[in-house]
């Protein structure tokens, strides 16, 4: 079996591709990663096979648009626009993500005749590529299926780019859905679910080896990929250190190499670890304090770890709204974050063990479900039916 795979050129919407790539590709089956030329490198990285197709797309100057209104931000320098329209406030976004890579998706494939296409919800090319090629579409989330709000104008919305490649008819949500998000977090919907166990991976690197630890609670920061691309003053792992540094707490930060001229003065007890793996510094953490992104979130939970998070974007509000109906975390608003708050939230979320409680109850949720490799064979399954 050959299975395209594809996302734009995000690493948080890309990388969530990765543990089912490499799972399709462990049962022996050829996989293929497309995505824009700007994110050629990522894919690179993962050690998958990559393909670059289309044009690259001014993603961080269309993703500052939705950056959520604040105090601290009376003239809109940090981003932000008028809401207009209807559905999700990214669909200006997605389409155009969607137009720059429509045409070299579906030249990819006449090259390369995949049996399947698997695309993450706002690569909204996928499925228009699997219709052009007659083969079946697989969506796979990488969070809450914030998509859903959209299902009703995405034909209409897409059409006019399905026809110019030939193609009358497709469903923007494929055949089914994979999706990692344990039921607690997910939203009501009637379309087909294969449900499967998170595995996370949030960038390629070794694992990090966390300092010992000792009798103080071990709070780690991490800021995600997105906030520091939109502005430097929605980056705020560095300011969340300062403030933990008043607690009786050890401070664990993780930052990217493009991210460490952001973080301003640390105090000298934060232990910082720089393009390392999220996943391998939770497991001696007691509490994340993040930005509220689907794939920290998903990180954080798969290990059992409760969360503080300040969204600045409607998609990182939405996810920790999840986050917050299920009692494994507390939220603040940017307009909330004070420092008094900041510290007060953490200091409630370390004492009350309900939060801990919560984010275990999650992390067992999650390892119920099936694994990839389980998933691989409905996927083989799918091929198998609809081929000809």
């Amino acid at each position: 079996m050959r299975v395209l795979l594809t996302a734009w050129a995000w690493p948080s919407h890309l990388y969530a591709l990765v543990p089912m790539a490499w799972a399709m590709r462990a049962a022996g089956h050829e996989v293929l990663l497309a995505s824009q030329p700007a994110a050629a490198d990522w894919v690179t990285a993962t050690g998958l096979p990559g393909a670059s197709v289309g044009t690259d797309v001014a993603a961080a100057d269309l993703v500052r648009q939705y950056v959520l209104p604040s105090a601290a931000d009376p003239d809109g320098s940090l981003g932000g626009a008028k809401r207009t329209g209807a559905g999700p406030r990214a669909m200006e976004m997605f389409l155009a993500h969607a137009e720059s890579m429509t045409g070299g998706l579906i030249e990819l494939a006449d090259r390369w005749r995949p049996d399947l296409v698997v695309y993450e919800p706002t690569a909204l090319a996928g499925p228009i590529c699997a219709a052009a090629a007659g083969v079946p579409a697989v969506r796979h989330l990488y969070g809450t299926d914030l998509m859903l709000r959209a299902r009703g104008i995405l034909p209409s919305a897409l059409a006019p780019l399905a026809r110019r490649h030939g193609v009358a008819e497709f469903d923007p949500f494929g055949e089914y859905t994979i999706d990692p998000v344990p039921a607690s977090l997910q939203l009501p919907a009637d379309y087909r679910r294969f449900p499967v166990r998170y595995v996370p991976f949030n960038s390629p690197g070794p694992r990090p080896a966390p300092p010992p630890r000792g009798s103080r609670p071990t709070v780690c920061v991490s800021w995600g990929h997105t906030m520091a691309k939109l502005h430097p003053r929605l980056f705020l792992a560095g300011w969340i250190a300062g403030v933990l540094r008043e607690l009786d707490v050890r401070v664990v930060l993780a930052c990217s190499s493009a991210q460490l001229e952001l973080l301003g003065p640390l105090p000298d007890d934060v232990s910082l670890y720089v393009d390392a793996p999220l996943e391998g510094l939770l497991d001696d953490c007691d509490l994340l304090v993040s930005h509220g992104g689907a794939g920290s979130i998903l990180t954080a939970l798969s290990k059992g770890v409760p969360m503080l998070l300040l969204p600045q974007l409607p998609d990182h509000a939405a996810h920790a709204g999840r986050v917050l109906a299920t009692g494994a975390g507390e939220v603040l608003a940017r307009d909330e974050a004070t420092e008094e708050a900041v510290a007060a939230q953490v200091t409630r979320l370390l004492s009350d063990p309900a939060f801990r409680t919560a984010a275990l109850a999650l992390r067992e949720e999650m390892r119920a479900q099936p694994t990839p490799a389980n998933v691989v064979a409905e996927l083989e399954r799918t091929a198998l039916v609809s081929a000809p």
